[in-house]
């Protein structure tokens, strides 16, 4: 018999009673019903009932052991009677009368439970994380994570891409985040930098001549943390194809992702026909370039229904260069209740607040309701219903200004009303192409321009786009999209250097600098290199969405905290004196 286990704990059913057989594992749960013990004991794969009663010779050692002590038992498989058969269990029929144990490691006292699912302090998770990771849901996620990435892999194999393996000690490279530094010992005062993403790297390996790579990438950025954000590092699917225009790059990457929302999604709905919509429609009809589709409120701009109208803070506000008034349509959402709450909700944002009007029965027919249709005027108000097509018992919401100063607030309380009227289907999976995103903005304040996106991404029209307004100038850079999270980043990279020496020198970066930061990019275009582009998928989030997860760190396996500290392994640590030495460093606290 095997030294440890003859059989796993979800593999015994009704076929094995009467066999003699040895699993190992912890102990789950303890149950005492008087003179015989009951133990839930699992494994990575499932979870086994063992019992003993008085009679058996492991009875007084089984008493001892407590929860999450590792232990090997002995037993003979006994089925269970009829109605205590548990169906949600896959060895639901069967337990194991215990003739032997042998106790494999004992556990202290817990400093988090591991049975159940409780809320416990993620600062005590953290620090005990291989506890955590014991527990069903997060031990269930890791699997997932696991198999996931699995199926990229052989996704992208069979669809003919070569797995690479690109440096992860290399050269600072501004890539939109704050590197991670590491000291040279052999280059006194000099830094490698932790690999934001492949990005150069996979460029350069199209210009050495392979058709279509791939890897799933660390990446390493010091940014501040979010919930759908790691503060230190990630996963991502990375690819690059050579001879390829934009459409090909969708249709290589979306089957796989398609793909995996469909195979681990749990059978929820997966967009078949991925729509394409402009950056700048995003923002105007979402309030951003990741929007949730799963909710169907369109945002419109209304602003000739106030211009000149009885409301003077949009009338005047209109005057104003560079202004409009945009709504919310709020289907349902018609009482002076609602509306209250979700002006309140843009106070909270920051804004003065939101206009509203709302429709509902009148004495004569339908009535609009609210201050803005007292002002603006019957007319006006019914104007912008028809526009918004709005009838009894639906709101809207309007607000005004810049729409850089308002967009983004105006996106959250989309997502807010399709959430508390309940239009937003939560059970799909709802994707969408950003496309044609602008490569440079103004500065509000200096009047400079300088990138907005990818500097990388080839301008739609080549050079010539860039002899005219830097501020109609599109790239092609398209991000994939998936119920409010950005899955998906890549671009059709530019690779000619006179356009890239351009649009570089159009947000004020010299052909010096270029060469300098991106020496050996500039080196390899000066050698035939072909037409290419890519993306990178983020499998954190991937993962995150199809475990039903708001927080990143429930997908990781030994994720930082929010204050980027590694809690289990003590890190950030303080270096010696010796490690400073060797490295030429000395530390400068902060005043």
């Amino acid at each position: 018999m095997h030294a440890y286990r003859t059989h796993k704990c979800h593999e015994l059913n009704a076929s094995n009673v009467g066999e003699d057989v040895r699993l190992s594992g912890w102990v789950h749960r303890v149950r005492d019903h008087g003179g015989v013990l009951f133990i839930d004991l699992r494994d990575h794969y499932g979870v086994t009932q063992v019992l003993a009663d008085e009679d058996s010779p492991a009875f007084a050692e089984l008493e001892k052991v407590r929860a999450e002590w590792c232990i090997r038992i002995d037993g003979e498989v006994k089925a269970r009677d009829p109605e205590l058969v548990n169906p949600n269990l896959a060895t639901g029929e069967i337990e194991v009368f215990v003739r032997d144990l042998e106790v494999l490691g004992k556990a202290a006292e817990l400093p988090l439970p591991v049975f159940d699912e409780p809320d416990y302090p993620e600062e005590t998770r953290l620090k005990y994380r291989f506890l955590d990771l014991r527990r069903e849901t997060l031990h269930k996620n890791m699997v997932l994570r696991s198999n996931v990435v699995a199926s990229m892999r052989k996704r992208m194999w069979d669809q003919g891409f070569n797995e690479f393996q690109t440096p992860i000690i290399t050269a600072s490279s501004p890539e939109g985040a704050r590197d991670f530094l590491v000291p040279s010992r052999l280059h006194p005062g000099k830094f490698y930098a932790l690999p934001q993403a492949p990005q150069q790297f996979k460029q350069l390996i199209m210009v050495s001549g392979f058709d279509k790579y791939f890897q799933i990438a660390p990446c390493f950025r010091d940014e501040d943390p979010r919930a759908d954000r790691s503060p230190t590092d990630f996963y991502q699917l990375d690819m690059e194809m050579s001879f390829v225009k934009q459409q090909d790059v969708f249709d290589t990457i979306e089957p796989v992702i398609k793909g995996i929302f469909e195979e681990f999604g749990g059978g929820r709905p997966v967009t078949q026909d991925v729509p394409q919509i402009s950056y700048r429609d995003a923002a105007l009809w979402y309030g951003s370039d990741k929007p949730d589709l799963r909710n169907p409120i369109k945002m419109q701009v209304v602003s000739e229904h106030f211009r000149g109208s009885g409301f003077a803070i949009f009338a005047n506000l209109l005057e104003q260069d560079g202004t409009e008034i945009r709504a919310i349509p709020a289907p349902t959402g018609g009482s002076r209740k609602f509306c209250d709450r979700m002006n309140s909700y843009a106070q909270s944002e920051g804004l003065p607040g939101m206009g509203y009007i709302f429709w509902r029965e009148g004495d004569d027919g339908m009535e609009a309701a609210g201050p803005l249709a007292k002002n603006i005027g019957p007319e006006r108000t019914e104007a912008i219903r028809q526009q918004l097509g709005l009838g009894v018992g639906d709101a809207a919401f309007f607000l005004g200004g810049k729409p850089k100063a308002f967009e983004a607030v105006a996106g959250r309380a989309r997502n807010v009303i399709g959430e508390e009227l309940g239009l937003t289907d939560k059970d799909r999976f709802e994707l969408c192409w950003i496309v044609d995103f602008p490569i440079y903005e103004r500065d509000e304040e200096t009047g400079d321009i300088d990138f907005e996106h990818n500097p990388f991404s080839m301008p739609q029209g080549g050079m010539a786009a860039l002899e005219g307004d830097p501020l109609n100038v599109l790239g092609y850079q398209y991000d994939l999209a998936c119920n409010g999270y950005e899955l998906v980043s890549g671009a059709i990279r530019n690779h000619k250097l006179e356009i890239m020496y351009k649009a570089f020198e159009i947000a004020g970066y010299g052909k010096d600098e270029v060469e300098k930061r991106f020496g050996g990019m500039v080196k390899a275009f000066q050698y035939g290199a072909p037409p290419h582009g890519g993306c990178a998928a983020g499998i954190d989030r991937i993962v995150m969405l199809l475990a039903d997860e708001e927080n990143i760190r429930e997908v990781i396996m030994f994720p930082m905290n929010q204050r980027a500290e590694d809690l289990l392994m003590e890190a950030p640590s303080e270096p010696t004196n010796e490690q400073l030495r060797e490295l030429s460093l000395r530390v400068i606290q902060p005043e």
